[in-house]
């Protein structure tokens, strides 16, 4: 039985401004506070990190779309 994959969404629970960070942590099976820890420590180098963080916040979808029913 083959697990299904991880949809890359916005959950809305553990959101702190849009959900990005907690959205790629949980589809990449990390914390989502060392996915935040990361993004931080990435805002010191030089690059485009503040620009991918407004698209993917544009681009990922609310995680409530995708919930599912009990």
């Amino acid at each position: 039985m083959a697990s299904s994959p991880r949809r890359l969404v916005r959950p809305r629970d553990n959101r702190w401004i849009a959900g990005v960070c907690s959205g790629l942590a949980r589809r990449f099976g990390m914390s989502p506070g060392l996915m935040r820890l990361i993004f931080v420590l990435s805002c010191l180098l030089p690059g485009p990190q503040v620009v991918i963080y407004l698209a993917l916040w544009i681009i990922m979808p609310n995680g409530d779309r995708y919930a599912v029913a009990h």
